[in-house]
This record gives C-alpha cells, sequence and structure tokens, in this order.
C-alpha cells in the first residue's frame, strides 16, 4: 500500500427499503455490485452473510414490511455494514443455537465472519452494525498484489501518478486513476501495433490471462 498514488473513492451509501424474506436475493446483488465498484471482491461472501442475517433478524423479530435502511461504509480499513429499523426493543442477541435448531443461528454467524458488531439505540430506534476485516490500511486503499504493485510503478515512471498543478502529493480519485491507466493501456495496443502485432488478438490473450490470473486469487 506505501507508495500507491491512486485512492478508491468509497462513499457512504444508504438504501431504505421494506423488510421482507424476498428482498433479500436483491440485497445481495446490491452488496456484490457496490463492492466491485469499491474494488473489495473479496468481501463479497461475507458482507452478502451479514446483510442477509442482519435484515433476516428485522424480519424475524420486528416483523415483515417494517421500514428499515441499509447502509455501508468504510471505517478506516473496515467494511461497516448498518441495518437500521424502527424498532428499540427487540434487541439482536447472540445465543449459541443447539443441535439441528434452526433459529438462534443469525447473529452467530455475523460474529463469525466480522471483526465487531454491536446495536446502537437512537430512542424509538435502533442500528445494528458489523465491521469486516477487509486488509486495507486505509479508507480509500486498495488491494495488494504483485500486478497491481508493478502498474503502480509504471504508471509513477510515465509521470500519470501525479495530480496536475498540486505541489504537494494528493491522491487521485479512482476516476481519475481509471483514466489514466486506460491511456496506458492506449499507448501500450499503439506500440503493439508498430511492431506488427493484431491488436485484437493482444487484448484477447490480456482478457484470458487476466481471468486465470483472477480465478487463481479466488480459490
Amino acid at each position: 500500500m506505501d507508495g500507491c498514488r491512486f485512492g478508491v473513492e468509497r462513499k457512504k451509501w444508504e438504501l431504505p427499503f421494506l423488510a421482507e424474506a424476498e428482498e433479500l436475493a436483491g440485497l445481495r446483488r446490491v452488496m456484490r455490485l457496490h463492492l466491485g465498484l469499491w474494488g473489495l471482491h473479496s468481501m463479497v461472501d461475507a458482507a452478502q452473510i451479514c446483510v442477509t442475517e442482519l435484515v433476516g433478524n428485522v424480519v424475524k423479530h420486528v416483523g415483515a414490511g417494517t421500514p428499515t435502511c441499509l447502509t455501508v461504509s468504510m471505517n478506516g480499513g473496515h467494511l461497516r455494514i448498518e441495518v437500521s429499523d424502527p424498532d428499540g426493543q427487540a434487541l439482536p442477541t447472540l445465543v449459541k443455537a443447539s443441535g439441528l435448531a434452526e433459529g438462534g443461528r443469525g447473529i452467530a454467524l455475523v460474529d463469525g465472519v466480522a471483526a465487531r458488531w454491536g446495536v446502537i439505540l437512537r430512542g424509538d430506534s435502533k442500528v445494528t452494525w458489523c465491521e469486516l476485516a477487509t486488509g486495507l490500511l486505509t479508507a480509500d486503499g486498495h488491494v495488494r498484489g504483485v500486478q497491481v504493485a508493478k502498474v503502480e510503478a509504471l504508471l509513477g515512471l510515465c509521470g500519470l501518478g501525479e495530480r496536475r498543478g498540486s505541489s504537494r502529493h494528493e491522491l487521485l480519485s479512482v476516476t481519475e486513476a481509471a483514466q489514466a491507466a486506460t491511456g496506458l493501456i492506449a499507448d501500450l495496443l499503439h506500440w503493439l501495433r508498430a511492431h506488427g502485432f493484431d491488436v485484437d488478438e493482444a487484448l484477447d490473450r490480456a482478457q484470458l490471462h487476466f481471468e486465470a490470473e483472477a480465478e487463481a486469487e479466488a480459490v
């Protein structure tokens, strides 16, 4: 992470909805989409578990159709997930489910995947929250990796890692970083064509190579 020239902007977002069992699949898709945009692909499964169980807890103990809000943000290097509802009485508790019991496992699952969790009472409402360790050093950092580090160094050598007109080091936004990286890819394609290579074939081979490495990282 040290020496990173590009910051991934991760603004807090909120999604109001009515707590229904039928909404859970959609909430999981929303989490996958947003975490993908944040570059936190490895956090998707754990985050989906937490959202499913926290919202399921509202459906079961507060009631179906309850006005609820999902809030997702970064707290330093932790991904923070909050589920708020208008009931300050039905508090989630960590219980040890026995044997084949189907109930009582929700908060236990959250406790198992989250670094920490808790409940904030706000008068006649509450917020149940949990935080997942991402391995990032900062809220706007990105995942480590040999390939990522190589590109960071290359962008720096090409002079693409500093904001123009700035007299001090500042992180570039993810949009600026994407523009810089896209420009570098285009330059590489020009280089390949100038040396007689088929650009489309190079792009296809690069895509296959990337997918193979991404699949290996996910295992």
